[in-house]
C-alpha cells in the first residue's frame, strides 16, 4: 500500500504528463504540490481532483526564475516534508538549428535544463538532511536519439541527463534516488494539432506514463530505477 504521507513536487502539472501525474499520485494518497506558471489553469485542476474527494495544494511558479522556485520551495518546507519532485515542465521547438532564433533556445534551455536544476538545488538540501528523497525527471527519447528539428530540445534534455547522472553518484549516499524517464511521443499539446490529428492513435497517453512515475516512486526505496524508456508500441513516429 501506498504510504498515505506521501508528499511530491510536479512542475508543468497543467498539462499533459505533468497533469496526468498529478491526478495519478493524488488518486493514491499522496499530498500533492502542482506548479504551473499558468494559475487559472492550476485551479481548474485543484476542482477537477477535488471532484474525487482528493486534494491537490496548487503552487504557481515559473521555473525560469530560481527565485520564484526558491519561494516555491520554501512554501512546501513550510508545510510539510517532500519526498519527491518530479521536474516535468519543458518547452520545445520544432524548427531546424538554422531557424531557431536565440531567443528560442535560450526559452527552452532555461526552462527545461536551467529550470530542472533550479528545482534540484532548491530541494536537494532538505533531502540530504533527512538522508532520503526521489528526483524523477521527465526527459525524452531526444536525449538519445536524432530527430532533426529538436536541436534545442534535444539539447537541454540531454543535458539534463548528464547532469543527472552524475548527481545520481553524488547522493547515493544519503539515499537519495535519482530516476530519468525517456518517453518517446506522448499525445500532449507539445505536438501542433496537425500532428496530434494524424497520430494521436498511434501515440503514449499521459495517463499511461504517469502510471509509470506512480510505479517507479512506490518501488522499494533500496532499489533505483535508474533510466526508463517508454516507447509506442508501434515505434517511433
Amino acid at each position: 500500500m501506498p504510504d498515505q504521507n506521501s508528499v511530491i513536487w510536479i512542475t508543468g502539472a497543467s498539462s499533459g504528463i505533468g497533469k496526468a501525474a498529478a491526478l495519478e499520485f493524488a488518486g493514491i494518497g499522496a499530498r500533492v504540490y502542482a506548479s504551473s506558471r499558468r494559475h487559472s489553469i492550476l485551479e481548474m485542476l485543484r476542482k477537477e481532483v477535488e471532484k474525487e474527494n482528493n486534494k491537490i495544494e496548487i503552487l504557481p511558479c515559473n521555473i525560469e526564475s530560481h527565485q520564484n522556485v526558491e519561494q516555491a520551495a520554501k512554501k512546501i518546507f513550510s508545510e510539510s516534508h517532500l519526498d519527491c519532485l518530479i521536474n516535468n515542465a519543458g518547452l520545445t521547438s520544432w524548427k531546424s538549428a538554422e531557424e531557431n532564433s536565440i531567443k528560442e533556445i535560450e526559452d527552452v534551455i532555461n526552462t527545461n535544463l536551467l529550470g530542472a536544476i533550479y528545482c534540484i538545488k532548491a530541494v536537494l538540501p532538505h533531502m540530504i538532511s533527512n538522508k532520503k528523497g526521489t528526483i524523477i525527471n521527465i526527459l525524452s527519447t531526444a536525449a538519445e536519439q536524432v530527430f532533426t528539428k529538436s536541436s534545442a530540445y534535444a539539447a537541454s534534455k540531454a543535458g539534463l541527463l548528464a547532469y543527472s547522472n552524475i548527481l545520481r553518484e553524488e547522493v547515493r549516499k544519503y539515499n537519495i534516488r535519482i530516476i530519468n524517464v525517456l518517453p518517446g511521443a506522448t499525445a500532449t499539446h507539445m505536438w501542433s494539432h496537425e500532428i496530434l490529428k494524424q497520430h494521436a492513435e498511434e501515440m503514449m497517453q499521459p495517463q499511461d506514463v504517469a502510471r509509470v512515475l506512480v510505479s517507479v516512486f512506490l518501488q522499494d526505496k533500496q532499489l533505483v530505477s535508474e533510466k526508463i524508456i517508454l516507447k509506442p508500441v508501434r515505434g517511433d513516429l
